[in-house]
């Protein structure tokens, strides 16, 4: 039960292609969003979709290999863990992230037809 503590699993779609970029320290980062849908009825037995948003990182090789391969529309399987982060806008206004930062990638299926 250890490795379940801060362990998140998602399975959605690509919202952008990744952006790959190196840093001065020398190590690389793919930054990317993925969509989760589901839907249900409501009370009135109109279908709802609710979609979620899902910011990822991935350093290092897996932010390579997800630059190299994923694209927007493409169906993943994510493994990772939870970060929440703030930072300093310039006009000094503080902005809170919540994240999901990559340890596996699984690629599904191939991209979403409009």
């Amino acid at each position: 039960m250890k490795n379940l503590r801060n362990s998140v699993s998602l399975i959605g779609r690509l919202g952008q292609d990744p952006i790959l970029k190196d840093l001065s320290s020398g190590k690389t980062v793919a930054t990317f969003s993925i969509a989760t849908s589901e839907s249900y009825y409501n009370s009135r037995g109109e279908r709802i979709e609710d979609t979620q948003w899902h910011n990822m990182v991935a350093w290092g090789r897996p932010g390579e290999v997800a630059a190299q391969y994923l694209k927007k529309g493409q169906e993943v399987a994510i493994e990772g863990k939870l970060i929440h982060r703030s930072y300093e806008t310039g006009s000094g206004e503080t902005k809170y992230i919540t994240e999901i930062n990559i340890n596996s990638i699984l690629m599904l299926g191939g991209k979403k037809s409009a």
